[in-house]
């Protein structure tokens, strides 16, 4: 199988640079708003876009996101939103993916979801969550519905672990920069070239470093050693501190295309 996904990461390793992936919350700021930011995304440069699947109890995200979360939840964004806004994404061009806690999956139904994702032009799923031992059923949705299961480590991953999430993975790898919770830092942990470079040892899969890139020098850096560079809180901040919703859009738009220039000034 060969999705949008995996057609990106061959043109970025055409153009020797890293792919800039976006992550942004379904129904964030608002339903409409989510979709317009999307676009406002894509048309600005990002190469793929992580739809962020909104969550009560988020182990992973820093305060920034689960704000973020707050506001889509309260608004009563549900799965198909979720779909909805994946699809946009991948109307756009884009390669499109979604982040999700195993919970919701559940609830939805396991192939149901992976069958959506298909449905709707996405090309996997990131669980930060589910454990590879837990799989089996998911591995089976996501190979019969041709999308990729994409698995997180962190720093404190043991080499053999690493070896054990990769062999399972597709699509690309997730790098965590830090042990802890997402959110824009000033500066990129040493552990992420480190992480990288582990992870390396154990596949030959395009390796994504998450948590905390916000500015165009730190996309840069990460460029220089990963095959992806992703960036969440950056963009959610933009939104959550903007007046109003064009002043937001034009925000993140301007970001977008800074992070755009750091990626290809990695290598």
């Amino acid at each position: 199988m060969s999705t949008s996904l995996d057609r990106l990461f061959e043109k970025t390793r055409a153009e020797n640079r890293a792919a800039l992936i976006a992550y942004i919350p379904a129904g964030f700021p608002s339903i409409d708003g989510c979709h317009k930011a999307i676009t406002a995304l894509a048309d600005a440069g990002v190469d793929a876009i992580e739809i962020g699947f909104p969550y009560s109890d988020p182990v992973m995200d820093g305060p920034t996101i689960q704000e973020a979360a707050d506001i889509s939840l309260k608004a009563g964004t549900n799965a198909s939103d979720v779909f909805t806004a994946l699809k946009v994404a991948s109307d756009c061009g884009v390669a499109s993916v979604v982040m999700t806690y195993w919970n919701p999956i559940e609830r939805f139904g396991v192939e149901k979801f992976a069958q959506a994702i298909t449905d709707n032009g996405g090309s996997g799923v990131i669980t930060p969550d589910l454990p590879i031992e837990e799989s089996d059923q998911w591995l089976e949705a996501t190979q019969k519905n041709e999308i990729s299961p994409i698995y997180v480590v962190a720093p404190s991953s043991s080499d053999s672990r690493i070896g054990k999430v990769t062999a399972k993975t597709s699509g690309f790898v997730y790098a965590a920069s830090v042990m802890g919770v997402t959110g824009a830092r000033t500066s990129i942990s040493v552990d992420a070239s480190e992480l990288v470079s582990r992870i390396r040892k154990t596949t030959q899969l395009p390796i994504a470093v998450g948590l905390g890139v916000s500015t165009r020098e730190q996309a840069r850096e990460v460029a220089g050693y990963a095959d992806g560079v992703i960036v969440g809180s950056a963009f959610i901040k933009l939104l959550l501190n903007a007046k109003s919703e064009s002043e937001g859009l034009h925000a993140i738009s301007s970001l977008a295309k800074e992070l755009a220039l750091g990626v290809r000034e990695g290598r």
